[in-house]
This record gives C-alpha cells, sequence and structure tokens, in this order.
C-alpha cells in the first residue's frame, strides 16, 4: 500500500509539473495537462525517438522508461552531476516540483548524443540502459530462454537442452514485481538466498491476449505452485512437502533437520530460513499438459486417462523398468548405442532399474544377461500410515500413488461445486491461495469469506501438468493443479542442447537437436 500511495504521489507531480515543465521548454503549458498527448510532446522535448513511446506504453517497462525521461528532464534543466540524478530517481515526486516551479532552473535542453560535454561512460550508460530495456521488453512479452535442469521431461527434453519459450502463444503475462534486478528470476547472480526483487511494489495479476490457451500435450513452462514459501537452504524441495516430512514448527527454525525424501534416502540441512515469493518470482518448471480444465483426471497402472479415456504416454516418455540380470549392464553401451543417461542406472549383482522409453526396454528385455523385466507400478494403499502421504492431496482418506491416482476432477472458471467434508483437501489450497479466499470450517460448517456455504465457483482455469519421465518427476500427483496465473508460456524450440555426460557445451553439443521443434 505504501508503495502505491509514493506512486499516486508520483504520477499527481508529473500531471502539475508538466505544464510548467513544457512552458520552460517553449511549449504551450496546456499540452501538458492532455494525456498521452503530454508523453508524445515530453518525448520531443528531450529529443528520444519516436519509438521510445511504445516503449513508455509497456506495463512494467514503462516504469524504467519513466525513471529515464525523469533523468533527462532533469539534465535539459541544467542538473548534470550523478548526485543530482540520483535525487531525481530516488524522490522524484519532491525533485519534480523544484525543477519545474524554481525559477533558477532554465531549460538548456538535452544533451545531443556525441556531444562533447557528454563523456564516454554517459553515453554507453545510455545505450546499455536503453538495450536492457529493449531486451527486458523482449522476454516479457515475446519469448525467452529457458534450461531444462532436471530429468523429468526426458527423453522428450533432456538436461541441458536450451529452449525458447513462447509468451504469445498464452498471451504475456504483465511483470507482477516490476522492481527486479535486469535479467534475473528471484536470487542475484552469485548468491543463493538474496532476492532479485523487491515486492514493496508489486501489480495485479494481467495477461494480454493470445494466441490461445493451454491444450493437452502442450510442453508448458509455469511457476512452481507449492513455491510461494521456500525453505532457503533446501529449495530443491517443496516447502510444504518438508513440513508434512519433518514438522513446519522445525522448518521455522535456522537448526538443522533431519528428514526422509521420497526415496526413503534420509536428509540432513539446515533450514536458513523461509523465503516468500510472489507468482511471478517461483521456480519455474516445465511439464507436460495432460488435463485442461473441467477434465476429469485418472491414473490406471501408470496409464493417464482422460474423461475415462486412455491417454498413452508420448513415444519418447519414460517409465521406471526393474530387470533381473544376471551379471551388470555395459554402461558405455547404454549410452553409446541406446543413448540411456548412465547416471539413471541403478544396480546390484541380480538386479537393475532405469527409466526408458517402451521401445529401449523391449531392446533391454532382449539382452542376454537379463533374465526378468517389470514396469514400476505402485497400487493404491502403497503409502501407509507410517508415510507421510506424499501424493496430492496429501490426506490418509486418499491411498493415491503416482500409479493409480484419481479420479480427480480439474476446476474451470465459472464452474460451482458443492463442498463436502471429503473433497474439501482437493480444492482447498485453489481456493485460498490461489483464489485467495479465506476459509474455516467451524461445527462441521463451511465458512468462505465469512459466509457460510456448500458451494464455491471458481475463478479461474486449473491445469494438470505431468513430466514425460512418469517415475522421475515432481509433478502434479504431488502438488496439485496449476492455475492459470501461474502459466508463464509454451516451449516450442530446443536452440542448444548439449550433453552433461560428454563434457557440455562445446564437447557434447547434440547437433541433431539444434533448432528442433518441442513436440
Amino acid at each position: 500500500m505504501t508503495a502505491w500511495f509514493f506512486f499516486a504521489l508520483y504520477i499527481a507531480a508529473l500531471f502539475i509539473c508538466l505544464p510548467k515543465i513544457f512552458a520552460k521548454a517553449g511549449r504551450p503549458a496546456w499540452q501538458g495537462l492532455v494525456p498521452f498527448y503530454n508523453l508524445y510532446v515530453w518525448n520531443k522535448i528531450l529529443g528520444k525517438p519516436w519509438y521510445w513511446l511504445i516503449l513508455l506504453l509497456v506495463p512494467g517497462v514503462n516504469l524504467l522508461m519513466l525513471i529515464i525521461y525523469n533523468v533527462n528532464t532533469s539534465i535539459a534543466l541544467g542538473k548534470r552531476t550523478l548526485k543530482e540524478h540520483m535525487i531525481m530517481v530516488v524522490v522524484p515526486w519532491v525533485e519534480l516540483p523544484n525543477l519545474a516551479f524554481n525559477e533558477k532552473y532554465k531549460w538548456v535542453g538535452p544533451i545531443p548524443m556525441g556531444s562533447h560535454k557528454r563523456n564516454m561512460l554517459g553515453q554507453w550508460g545510455d545505450a546499455i540502459l536503453f538495450a536492457v530495456i529493449v531486451a527486458t521488453a523482449f522476454r516479457t512479452f515475446t519469448f525467452e530462454a529457458f534450461t531444462i535442469p532436471t530429468e523429468s521431461m526426458e527423453k522428450s527434453l533432456l538436461v541441458g537442452d536450451y529452449l525458447f519459450v513462447s509468451k504469445l502463444s498464452y498471451g504475456p503475462r504483465l511483470p507482477m514485481t516490476p522492481v527486479t534486478f535486469p535479467f534475473t528470476h528471484h536470487t542475484l547472480p552469485l548468491t543463493t538466498n538474496t532476492p532479485s526483487f523487491t515486492n514493496w511494489f508489486e501489480l495485479p495479476y494481467m495477461r494480454l491476449p493470445g494466441f490461445g490457451t493451454p491444450q493437452r500435450g502442450d510442453a508448458v513452462v509455469f511457476n512452481f505452485p507449492e513455491g510461494d514459501t521456500v525453505v532457503a537452504n533446501y529449495q530443491n524441495m517443496s516447502y510444504y512437502q518438508l513440513a508434512r516430512m519433518c514438522g513446519r514448527e522445525n522448518l521455522l527454525e535456522r537448526d538443522r533437520v533431519v528428514f526422509t525424501m521420497p526415496d526413503g534416502r534420509q536428509g540432513s540441512a539446515p533450514t536458513g530460513g523461509i523465503l516468500i515469493r510472489p507468482v511471478d518470482k517461483q521456480e519455474n518448471y516445465i511439464k507436460r499438459c495432460v488435463g485442461v480444465s473441467g477434465d476429469t483426471v485418472q491414473v490406471i497402472d501408470g496409464l493417464v486417462h482422460i474423461n475415462g479415456k486412455p491417454e498413452p504416454l508420448v513415444a519418447t516418455g519414460q517409465y521406471q523398468y526393474n530387470f533381473t540380470i544376471k551379471d551388470g549392464f555395459n554402461k558405455k553401451v547404454l549410452k553409446d548405442q541406446y543413448d540411456i543417461t548412465t547416471t539413471d542406472v541403478v544396480e546390484d549383482n541380480s538386479t537393475a532399474n532405469m527409466p526408458l522409453t517402451q521401445q529401449k526396454a523391449v531392446a533391454l528385455k532382449n539382452f542376454g544377461n537379463v533374465t526378468g523385466m517389470a514396469r514400476e507400478d505402485k497400487p493404491k494403499g502403497y503409502y501407509g500410515a507410517k508415510d507421510f502421504w506424499p501424493i496430492f492431496p496429501n490426506d490418509p482418506r486418499y491411498d493415491w500413488s503416482e500409479d493409480n491416482f484419481g479420479p480427480l476432477w480439474v476446476p474451470k472458471a465459472g464452474a460451482t461445486i458443492t463442498l463436502t467434508d471429503m473433497n474439501l483437501p482437493l480444492y482447498r489450497r485453489a481456493i485460498t491461495v490461489y483464489e485467495h479466499n479465506t476459509l474455516e470450517v467451524k461445527d462441521g460448517a463451511i465458512w468462505i469469506n465469512g459466509q457460510q456455504t456448500n458451494t464455491y465457483t471458481f475463478q479461474q482455469d486449473y491445469y494438470w501438468m505431468m513430466g514425460d519421465n512418469r517415475h522421475r518427476s515432481q509433478d502434479a500427483r504431488f502438488w496439485g493443479f496449476v492455475p492459470y496465473d501461474h502459466v508463464v508460456g509454451k516451449a516450442v524450440l530446443v536452440w542448444l542442447t548439449a550433453d552433461p555426460e560428454k563434457g557440455g557445451f562445446p564437447m557434447g553439443i547434440r547437433w541433431k537437436r539444434l533448432f528442433s521443434r518441442v513436440r
């Protein structure tokens, strides 16, 4: 609220001061009172090219442009020192009236580019700042580069793939935390916990028109829904999952906590405190859109069913396979002839397991040292009372597993459901966290925003996202729905890729995958 107060104060100061500043520049004062036309005049008297006006009208980017215009106005009124420019940046609502109404400040005009009065550092500074603004606008509203850090989408997308993600496919989402260090997501370079943004100035969620909405089969980049809260020193796991494993009260301390991970391993780490992140600064994930709003999703023996119909895994998708063997696999053969990531292979003298496409699983089954093979399939009830219920909705009344899950209805904007004690765990987070309502259960009755009710109408669409590497993916089966306001864009192109097992870039470049479409 404080940030909005100062922003409103600045806009008021600008509206009051522009007529006086225009008069000092030899323009009619009334031009400063005409919305949008005053921006054109302001741009003209400062000697800026016409296309700067486009950036001045782009939400988020225009905040940076206003800073540039303010500083250039200060220069044109005779203030040329760095200290004077910083005052304009920090308190423009004070400095603008000072420049406009103090008669000692006369219009001397902007310093032309190339002028001998402008040193080389200043010229380069202007050029770099403008380049940053243009690049920021491009990556915010058109395309942005992302990388694949984990194997959750193999073999569709590989570790070491660099992607172009289209913001235009679903409509560019306007920045919600526009005050941020350029070209960073949520953390400053060379740090692990230092935020690269400030949330003292936040904008409401808005999305410009796009070419469509997420469809089944799309590879979608989105902000991790459970990434609103993060354990500072253990950011690769969901805070909520950690809280279920070791107790929420333990995570609020800076002591070392010990917990059991889903695969049974013991983990230990000092928490380092808790970080809170707004939606657009939550970790970026990429998964396959399996179910859209209004769909009913069910997984039966590892096979996804949508609205009662089976949806086979894409040909490049993988399941976990368990082998009984007479001796170990030759990992060089697995890598060179079958392109199997050898770090994924876990084996001892008589057993081995690894994620494989169906085609590669059939090929390995015929190896001479293989005596048996079975695809992993965890039945319902796999996680007993002794476990921490890792599968969504993380409630012991739902005995679902990764391979046998649902059925579950995916919320749709405008749809109304009847709330019960049984389905409340499925939709509570959507109602409270994603749609910002209060919800209480008192004496068996449900209260939303202080009103007793047994129904709820959803305000936005939701999606069901899963990794193509079915048994190596932390996806919707573990943390639930992806709200539309968390959707970033659609992965469309692999522009660079390098195999980390072959040394990465440049030795491990996967030449055949360069500039390939994401399918």
